[in-house]
């Protein structure tokens, strides 16, 4: 018999399926370098099996999926955040531990998991959805470094809420897109302190989209329509003066726009 054959295939196995269940601590750091998902299983059932060995081996990106989900059940009950961490890091564990994992996470964890690469689509948008759902309860400092920090989904939702104190932060995102910025002109959280903050804002306030959504905004201070009526065509002063939006005073602004208009014949 060759050392080929099956017989002595089997044997060399099960020495080394036992050797992964008795294998000393530096020993079973060669171990989880393997590439037999068999023997990583074993070596989970080692009494010898530290934090440290499986941090190492959850920085694997070749894994099974069965790995993090054994990992995750012999640890549930005393689970340390860094293993929490790097299980939810890594790509292979399934989206369904990801998200029962999540609400562990400290809020900039979760903001540093979505930049992570090599993250599953699922898992950024699942870390997105918590980070979300904490923003009611999270101080304005966080919420401002949030604004600096975080996606353009999260940003946007910090930027929906309308606080005055947020919203500079918010704006100078370079993950911000233009259809958040609308989205705030145009709802419910607009105050005439934000509609200015975006109106002052040197990235923002030279696009005609959002200049016209700040001039159709009744809490519009008058400042924005002295300076930027001028500026438009009369087809769209005729607009904004058949919008049902405006003040009494903003409508008297156009209106007197358009007279200025006449009088000097300006189109």
């Amino acid at each position: 018999m060759t050392g080929t054959e099956p017989g002595h295939l089997d044997i060399a196995h099960a020495k080394r399926l036992r050797m992964a269940l008795t294998a000393t601590s530096d020993q079973l750091f060669q171990l989880i370098l393997e590439s037999d998902f068999e023997i990583l299983k074993t070596l989970l059932h080692n009494p010898n099996l530290s934090d440290e060995h499986l941090l190492a081996l959850l920085k694997r990106r070749d894994l099974s999926e069965d790995i993090p989900k054994l990992i995750h059940q012999r640890r549930k009950s005393n689970l340390s955040h860094q293993l929490v961490l790097a299980l939810v890091k890594n790509p292979i564990t399934p989206g369904s531990l990801v998200r029962n994992l999540l609400p562990i996470l400290r809020i900039f964890e979760l903001v540093d998991l979505c930049f992570i690469p090599g993250v599953t689509p699922d898992q950024r948008l699942a870390a997105e959805r918590t980070i979300i759902q904490r923003l009611p309860a999270t101080p304005v400092g966080n919420k401002i470094t949030l604004a600096h920090r975080a996606t353009s989904i999260v940003v946007s939702e910090l930027l929906k809420e309308g606080d005055s104190r947020t919203t500079v932060a918010c704006l100078n995102s370079p993950r911000l897109k233009e259809a958040a910025v609308f989205q705030l002109l145009n709802g419910a959280a607009a105050t005439a302190t934000t509609i200015s903050m975006v109106a002052r804002h040197s990235r923002w306030n030279q696009r005609l989209n959002l200049r016209l959504a700040i001039l159709k905004n009744r809490l519009t201070p008058a400042i924005w329509f002295t300076l930027w009526l001028p500026q438009l065509p009369t087809t769209t002063i005729n607009q904004l003066l058949s919008s049902r939006r405006l003040s009494v005073q903003q409508k008297n602004l156009v209106q007197s726009e358009l007279k200025k208009r006449c009088a000097g014949n300006i189109r």
